[in-house]
């Protein structure tokens, strides 16, 4: 069993900054679980762009306010606390704050906390090591 609090990762390895955005990855790949947990801050006034083609990510929005459009079709979907979206087909998106937006994103296979976006927004396939 695992107990932790979000704060537990703050100044951490598993606290990633960046400009638009803020990732504290609470589960990973070295837990062996099955799918990584991440609690994702998107920063107000901000646009980003992903592309997780080797991945399958299911985000919560459970704060803020915002917008993610799908780059492959050009649909627009609002975002506020309680909504959910499920990139089954690996979509290129953009996602844009109008307030902070703070989401619960599950990926899988689960990220191991070293990967880095490329300049598409992709994440390489990573596999944690024994």
């Amino acid at each position: 069993m695992i107990v932790t609090n979000i704060e537990d990762f703050d100044e951490t390895d598993r606290d990633i900054v960046t400009e638009n955005w803020r990732s504290r990855r609470m589960i990973l790949a070295r837990e062996k679980v099955g799918f990584s947990l991440h609690e994702t801050t998107i920063f107000a006034g901000t646009t980003s762009t992903f592309h997780y083609q080797n991945h399958v990510e299911a985000v919560y929005c459970v704060g803020g306010s915002g917008r993610i459009t799908n780059l492959e079709t050009g649909e627009v979907h609002e975002l506020r606390d309680g909504s959910l979206y499920l990139l089954n087909g690996h979509e290129k998106h953009t996602l844009q704050a109008d307030e902070e937006m703070r989401m619960v994103c599950v990926f899988n296979p689960p990220v191991t906390g070293r990967e880095v976006h490329d300049e598409n927004g992709v994440y390489p396939l990573v596999v944690e090591t024994d």
